[in-house]
């Protein structure tokens, strides 16, 4: 895996067309070595980019309701010494607006359909618009594995929904334990007891919306003034 996307990173970094200045960007949920088993993909590109000195920092996302940004992409960054600001997933848009050198946001995918409707953690659709509209490139990493050309487009790929008690209730290790070198787990009751909650794990980002798809194969771009990609 590191070595197949060694060579998308290169791509891709390519694509974001950074030259001789440093910039800002932003991504979602966790996509590094802990869910790649290797160099990682979304977040592999931010780590290249860093090594050839291109960014200046990375902003990532909480990513409710499981936290992968906060738990586990926050770990990776801080280890990999790569500078960094966690924000909530809520506040995307107003960050986009107060730091124009943000110039994309990058994301992984659970599955990508034959014209590039991509499906992804639960959140990754709204960036993609908030993206759009503050002129910044929406780029997919993911590898051909995750390409199922069997599947015409978003709308045939059938999203999970998980229990609710994953928004209802938060886990976590108590803070004072960790100050202190001790790890212990805690379960803390957020919504009163009864409330109802919808709670999918996926959304789908349709191709209109993506500016790019990077694999361990190149970047795949639309045709000029189409809408979709041809993943074949």
């Amino acid at each position: 895996m590191r070595n197949c996307f060694s060579k998308s990173r290169s791509h891709s970094t390519r694509k974001l067309d950074h030259r001789s200045f440093k910039f800002n960007a932003a991504r979602h949920c966790n996509t590094g070595t802990l869910a790649t088993a290797g160099y990682g993909t979304a977040l592999g590109i931010v780590r290249s980019l860093h090594a050839q000195g291109s960014l200046d920092r990375v902003y990532f996302t909480e990513t409710r309701p499981y936290n992968q940004g906060a738990r586990l992409t926050a770990y990776e960054l801080l280890t990999e010494e790569i500078p960094a600001h966690l924000v909530c997933d809520s506040a995307v848009s107003a960050l986009l607006r107060s730091d124009p050198m943000i110039r994309a946001i990058v994301v992984g995918a659970d599955r990508v359909a034959a014209n590039g409707d991509t499906a992804n953690k639960i959140g990754t659709y709204q960036l993609a618009i908030t993206a759009r509209y503050h002129g910044c490139q929406f780029i997919v990493a993911a590898p051909t594995t995750s390409v199922d050309l069997h599947t015409k487009s978003g709308a045939d790929i059938v999203i999970e929904e998980r229990d609710e008690a994953e928004i209802l209730v938060q886990t976590g290790f108590e803070r004072q334990g960790v100050l202190e070198g001790r790890l212990e787990r805690v379960e803390v009751q957020v919504a009163p007891v009864g409330t109802r909650a919808w709670n999918p794990s996926f959304d789908i980002t349709p191709a209109e919306l993506i500016s790019a798809i990077v694999t361990e194969r190149g970047v795949v771009v639309k045709q000029p003034g189409g809408s979709e990609f041809d993943m074949a």
